[in-house]
């Protein structure tokens, strides 16, 4: 029995077809295992930068390297530097295959990250929250940037999750403290209502699975602990994480997306806790369940959170099955099962 047992028709046959190519690439590399080094995968990787969402996006930034708007980057939303960039880490583009992401890597590190390394909305600590820094740090590993900068940056999150020799929020004469949105450690965060934040949790969890171990630091290994401790601290498809209100967690949990920005779902939360090694925590097993029941009778997922019309490329017809999304789920489960 392989992990394809659990898919409901040919998946990856479907997601190996020749369009788009993106997707494609991603699936060979990904699902298929191809080397590296495979001379079918450096095709399929070319072509992916040549042509669809890749190439469009880079093709509307501006020198020396942002998008719509010189700064930190974080607005307009979604078409400025930190969304763009994302959005590239989760296309598979690379440093390697495009001068101009190398460029546009550099520019955001100027502009959005200070010097204790926390990415900021507007270049300043005040600017830092768990989401972004998580995002960017995920998206920048992904693009292949290799800077010294970035080992800070992952410091830095490490230090926040845990609270070390970070200063509390009203300690405002401390070199290095918590502010309004990052106000405390743990995840808390000033848009949650000071309260733990799922959302931003995901992301700085799946920045740390991203990371290779041999660039963990016990700080890192520390923060993840807590972190999981955290995720895995109610059942993640009753997401009865806290909220601002006391409310119901946002629909948005349950909806599968792609891109995937600050708004999370429980697929990328599986992805993250499976990705650092608890695909097989009985207490995933309704998540992962949940997963595989959201597939078609063709082993299809379909696109059911997106923002068509607000980025620089749409990626499908809402509620129709959807070959980024899908490639999405399906990498959770070969990661599960196999």
């Amino acid at each position: 029995m392989t992990w394809k047992t659990h898919l409901k028709g040919d998946t990856v046959s479907w997601l190996l077809g020749v369009d788009p190519p993106g997707v494609r690439y991603l699936a060979l590399r990904d699902l298929a295992g191809f080397p590296s080094e495979d001379p079918e995968l450096k095709a399929a990787a070319d072509s992916a930068h040549r042509e669809g969402p890749i190439s469009v996006i880079l093709e509307n930034m501006i020198e020396p390297g942002f998008w719509a708007r010189p700064g930190a980057g974080y607005n307009p939303k979604y078409r400025s530097a930190v969304w763009s960039l994302v959005t590239l880490g989760q296309l598979g583009a690379s440093v390697e295959y495009d001068p101009r992401i190398e460029k546009a890597c550099m520019y955001l590190l100027d502009h959005a990250l200070t010097e204790n390394g926390q990415f900021s909305m507007n270049g300043t600590p005040s600017g830092n929250i768990d989401c972004l820094q998580g995002n960017l740090c995920t998206a920048l590993l992904e693009l292949g940037v290799d800077d010294a900068r970035l080992e800070k940056a992952f410091d830095w999150m490490a230090r926040s999750v845990i609270g070390d020799g970070i200063a509390p929020l009203e300690d405002k004469r401390a070199e290095l403290r918590y502010y309004a949105y990052q106000c405390g450690p743990g995840f808390a965060c000033g848009a949650n209502g000071s309260q733990p934040c799922a959302w931003g949790a995901v992301k700085v969890m799946l920045a740390f699975s991203k990371l290779p171990r041999e660039r963990h630091t016990p700080l890192i290994d520390r923060a993840i602990e807590q972190g999981v401790a955290f995720l895995l601290s109610v059942n993640p498809v009753e997401a009865a994480y806290p909220t601002r209100t006391g409310s119901k967690p946002n629909r948005s949990w349950w909806k599968f997306g792609f891109p995937v920005f600050y708004v999370t779902d429980l697929l990328q939360n599986v992805e993250a806790l499976v990705r650092l090694g608890y695909g097989s925590d009985p207490r995933l097993a309704d998540a992962i369940r949940f997963i595989e029941e959201k597939q078609d009778s063709s082993g299809r997922w379909a696109l059911e959170y997106d923002y068509t019309g607000k980025t620089w490329y749409d990626f499908g017809e809402k509620k129709q099955p959807n070959k980024w999304v899908t490639l999405r789920a399906a990498r959770i489960l070969k990661y599960v099962y196999q």
